[in-house]
């Protein structure tokens, strides 16, 4: 073996070692502070909000890929997602994004059809694949996203990039034994995530208005926690549904 070739090897080996550790979780963490400050500009409303809330959807896929890629990789699968560019990821994302939003569409105007008094929270579903979602319901309803989302990126890395929503669903179908467990969990520990999200929010709010720290420190508890949420949020995420897709696969073999 070359001394060239033995240098690439080795190179190549330190940076496999070095991509992954205790710092996986933050490969998401600068599209997650993107989607956060449209998710503000868009409560704000006005004109920009429509703008805002597309940006943020987007910040958030390209977060679920970053750790999509891992996730896949932990559970012993092979992912190409590290492989692609940023403009591949932004029409990889694009291209999620506006066929989920019709299902979104779909199912706010059914469930406010049949009377579903806050059917316009289930617009939320990528939001809150990572920000913690309006009610219950709504959480199980972003976990089946979710699912629907890793299936689609699972799709597009054999079909060359090609995305198909109702290809998706009908693998959904066909893997709803694990994969509709893995839903069913994940929508459970979407709630206590929030119970407990919310008991530590209650926490700084006592801090903020007791503690005589300078406000850069209560901004920086704040920051954290905000962020520490959202990345554990979508960590947890795809390490359920991506066990669930992969039993599915075993017990299909």
């Amino acid at each position: 073996m070359s001394v060239a070739l033995r240098k690439q090897l080795e190179l190549k080996r330190a940076r496999h070692e070095t991509s992954f550790g205790p710092f996986k979780l933050l490969h998401a963490l600068p599209w997650l502070i993107l989607a956060a400050a449209m998710r503000v500009i868009a409560f704000g409303g006005g004109a920009v909000a429509v703008p805002a809330i597309i940006i943020a959807d987007i910040a958030v896929l390209l977060a679920f890929f970053a750790t999509a890629q891992q996730s896949i990789e932990a559970a012993g699968g092979q992912s190409s997602l590290g492989e692609l560019t940023l403009g591949e990821q932004f029409r990889l994302s694009f291209s999620i994004l506006w066929r989920i939003a019709l299902v979104m569409i779909a199912a706010a105007l059914g469930t406010a059809a049949i009377g579903y008094g806050t059917s316009l929270h289930l617009m939320a579903g990528l939001d809150g694949m990572a920000f913690d979602q309006f009610t219950h319901p709504g959480r199980f309803w972003s976990a089946w996203i979710a699912a629907l989302v890793l299936l689609m990126i699972v799709r597009a890395e054999r079909d060359d990039g090609k995305i198909a929503l109702f290809v998706a669903i009908g693998e959904f179908a066909r893997r709803g034994l694990w994969l509709g467990a893995a839903v069913i969990v994940l929508g459970v520990v979407n709630v206590a995530l929030a119970y407990g999200q919310e008991a530590v929010r209650s926490a700084i709010w006592s801090f903020w208005q007791t503690s005589a720290a300078t406000q850069f420190t209560k901004n920086l508890i704040y920051f954290v926690f905000i962020f520490s949420f959202a990345m554990l949020r979508l960590w947890i995420t795809l390490t359920i549904l991506t066990l669930g897709l992969r039993q599915s696969y075993v017990r299909a073999d």
